[in-house]
């Protein structure tokens, strides 16, 4: 029996590979033996059809692929890099790939070839996160465990629909509620989630700020801040508190789309409960104003002192099975490796540890940034824009004038394999070995359960073979996984907060490691005087605006057997059982004045875009809201390409369309 971690989303669940079977292994912290539909399927993402098994090549995206060497493949790569400006190099990875993979990427990009230009589409998931962390408390750190939810009292979820996104954390979930735990369940639509809340508010689109500024200004009012922690731990709170002074209550409450009375129900449950957690995910996030939305949230935890104690804190909900371990290992152009930044000493003690002199200064170009830079090598690694950023008819034209675009992938059905170049065969999950961190900082390994298929390939081993053609092969000369892990756990001693060399890979195959645990006992702050910070945030209603022509805002969102793009779940009924995955909620009310019926198909448009839909009419969605998963491939012609200033994460969930009946 090999023992190994689920790699669809950020819950992370311990697995028993068994006769060619799959089940939750029950002494694993995580899932406890419970698995959701996606993870014991997950052996069809080996065995499908859709498997790509060997390079293939050609000059012009309008030519047939035809098969190709390794080394012919890599020394075409590695010949376009080293005659291009290194500004104009990027590389655009993804949640999907194991710790060491990402390591090695980041070390020969922002190492040797000498830019900041390798992100992840982690960019388009977590970045207001990581960046709200990092404004607030100086790192980004997530200060809570899904085990805490145990210790609460009362449960946020906001922008978060866990039923679908984080199935067996959800189950916990339901665990807690029958120990007595509450849950407040806060989102425009009735969602599986809030089937299991004691209170849920519809709360408008675009109007977290509002709510949470609300929340803040009640907790000074009617003074539950925590003066003492405050006082100790906090910078900021006479600023604040004057700010509130002056806030429009009324105006606040009115753009929230809640009744004074739903306010306050809200509020009896808040005052009521000693320990709090908030815990919100893409809702909050990919939002044009996604930090602010956090640090509205994070606002509240400070002011009350509820984080770093049991039961208590600020909780991200991460999408993607190693997401944090990319954001740990510098996956990020806006971080470098361990947490580091882009100040002199950084640099300095990166370019020491790598034997280099290359590492910039200069922030590198976003995921979202990439394809509009005018670059002339284009990298993508287990991931796919084209179908997953916002705007597609204007990132299908941008991708087009790249003249080298490689996807490094382990399947041939993504929507950006259309416009590529070169797509190299990686061995997928099951096929590979290395560790991965999950959404509350658990670090596990996951092991290979059979062979590499034909000419397929690890990650780290494609981009070593491409940095040792670039003349590297002193600094790439990896033999495993293995070795890359204990170069990455000494650099972390270069951050001491990131603790992961408290661990080894043996012990790793073993039991799960959870960094940073040191930083909640100490109460730790990592701003230059030790104090976390609060920020006064205001809703300055950046998102696109609904009209007479589009009168409609769409909702994007996850649903439960989907996966990304759907290049290992969307596979024939026969394999996999789904739940619908193209639908468009709308309320009774809007379907009647369309004159729209159940099961009607529809034709969904805004200024960039159209795609087509089934109807699902449902009291559970706002009024002049509608609902479009993420399963359906099109979802992005119609979603606007407004971004977040600081983050850089795109606002999925509030672009301006209009229906039409089709049939």
């Amino acid at each position: 029996m090999i023992k190994s971690v689920c790699g669809y989303c950020g819950v992370g669940c311990g697995l028993e590979f068994e006769e060619n079977k799959l089940i939750g292994d029950v002494v694993y912290p995580t899932n406890e033996g419970k698995l959701c539909s996606k993870g014991v399927s997950e052996l069809i993402s080996i065995q499908t059809p859709t498997r790509l098994l060997r390079p293939h090549i050609r000059e012009n995206i309008n030519d047939e692929y035809k098969t190709t060497s390794w080394e012919s493949a890599i020394n075409k790569i590695a010949t376009k890099i080293a005659i291009s400006p290194k500004e104009k190099v990027g590389f655009y990875l993804s949640g999907q790939l194991l710790t060491e993979d990402y390591y090695v990427a980041n070390k020969l990009m922002k190492g040797f070839i000498g830019t900041n230009n390798v992100d992840t589409n982690s960019r388009t998931c977590m970045s207001s996160a990581v960046v709200a962390y990092k404004k607030s408390l100086g790192v980004d750190y997530v200060p809570v465990r899904m085990k805490d939810i145990h210790d609460a009292n009362l449960l946020i979820l906001v922008g978060a629909n866990t039923a679908e996104a984080h199935v067996v954390f959800h189950n916990r979930i339901k665990v807690a509620k029958k120990e007595g735990l509450k849950i407040i369940v806060i989102d425009p639509r009735f969602t599986d989630t809030a089937k299991v809340a004691d209170l849920h508010l519809p709360l408008k689109p675009g109007s977290d700020i509002d709510f949470f500024n609300l929340v803040s200004k009640r907790i000074i009012d009617e003074g539950l801040v925590d003066e003492k922690f405050v006082q100790e731990n906090v910078n900021n709170y006479e600023l604040l508190k004057n700010k509130f002074k002056r806030v429009p209550i009324t105006k606040m409450l009115k753009r929230t789309g809640l009744s004074p009375e739903q306010f306050e129900e809200f509020w009896q449950l808040y005052k009521e409960n000693k320990n709090i957690i908030t815990a919100w995910t893409m809702g909050i996030n990919q939002s044009v104003q996604g930090v602010d939305k956090n640090l509205a949230i994070i606002n509240t935890h400070l002011l009350t002192g509820k984080i770093y104690t049991k039961g208590n804190g600020p909780f991200s909900l991460t999408g993607q099975p190693n997401a944090m371990g990319g954001r740990e290992v510098g996956g990020l152009s806006t971080m470098l490796a361990v947490h580091l930044g882009f100040e002199k000493e950084s640099i300095k003690k990166v370019n020491e540890f790598w034997n280099t002199t290359k590492v910039s200064s200069k922030v590198g170009l976003t995921a979202t940034q990439m394809l509009e830079a005018n670059l002339d090598v284009l990298i993508i690694c287990h991931t796919d824009p084209i179908y997953h950023l916002p705007n597609r008819n204007k990132m299908q034209e941008l991708i087009k004038k790249i003249p080298l675009v490689v996807e490094i992938n382990a399947y041939e059905n993504s929507e950006t394999s259309k416009y590529t170049h070169i797509k190299l065969p990686a061995a997928p999950w099951g096929e590979k070995e290395g560790t991965q961190t999950n959404l509350d900082r658990t670090i596990t390994k996951q092991e290979k359960l059979t062979r590499i298929s034909i000419d397929c390939k690890a990650d780290w081993e494609i981009f070593q073979l491409i940095a040792q053609k670039l003349g590297h092969k002193k600094a790439f000369n990896f033999t495993s996984p293995k070795e890359i892990f204990q170069e990455y756990q000494e650099m972390t001693k270069l951050n001491p907060h990131l603790n992961i060399y408290d661990t080894s890979y043996e012990k790793l195959s073993k039991e799960p490691f959870i960094w940073g645990e040191k930083i909640t006992e100490n109460k730790e702050f990592f701003t230059k005087d030790k104090k976390a910070n609060l920020h006064f945030v205001e809703n300055k209603l950046l998102s696109e605006k609904t009209n007479l022509k589009y009168p409609f805002t769409l909702l994007t969102g996850r649903t439960r057997d989907q996966w990304h793009s759907g290049t290992k779940t969307n596979l024939p009924r026969t394999l996999l059982k789904y739940k619908e995955l193209n639908f468009c909620e709308i309320n009774p009310i809007n379907a009647k004045q369309l004159n729209i019926q159940e099961g009607d198909i529809i034709k969904i448009s805004s200024i960039r875009g159209e795609l087509e839909s089934k109807v699902i009419i449902t009291e559970n969605i706002r009024v002049d809201t509608i609902f479009v998963p993420v399963s359906n491939r099109d979802i992005n012609f119609i979603t606007n390409d407004l971004y977040d200033k600081e983050s850089l994460q795109p606002d999925y969930n509030q672009s301006a369309v209009k229906i039409e009946k089709v049939s």
